[in-house]
């Protein structure tokens, strides 16, 4: 099996914000300030919802399952000491449609425990936690 290689290119604008992406493809800002756009650690969180949200779109198609909309709010509790990382990422999951409960939270639990490779390339010892909600 040939491992697959992701680059990127990020470069600076000014102050603390950064733009980049992968060659040829469209750009994200990221700002270190959180003012012109996401910082490192919102962008994380995003990364790790689009991974988990995408996994589980696919798996409710496998499934048949009807869905309408999906949003997922998350939220990282951060150490107060340096380095400031995560500790634990909970994920609200709100879901649409005629969905049932048992199949939408197999499709998230596929997701988080073996498909999504941003929560995998986490530390190990986060804490990941998620919840359900229709609608």
């Amino acid at each position: 099996m040939t491992a697959e290689t992701k680059k990127v290119c990020l470069a600076w604008q000014h102050d603390l914000s950064f733009s980049g992406g992968e060659t040829g493809r469209p750009e994200i800002l990221i700002d270190g300030d959180n003012a012109a756009g996401p910082g490192p650690m919102v962008a994380l969180l995003l990364a790790a919802a689009a991974c988990t949200g995408s996994d589980v779109v696919v798996i409710l198609r496998k499934m048949q399952v009807p869905f309408t909309s999906l949003r997922i709010e998350v939220a990282g509790t951060r150490r107060d000491t340096e380095p400031r990382r995560y500790t634990s990422i909970h994920l609200d999951y709100h879901i649409g449609g005629a969905v049932d409960p048992a199949k939408a939270r197999r499709a998230i639990e596929l997701s988080l425990e073996k498909y999504c490779s941003v929560i995998h390339s986490l530390a190990p010892d986060i804490a990941i936690t998620y919840a359900l909600s229709q609608g």
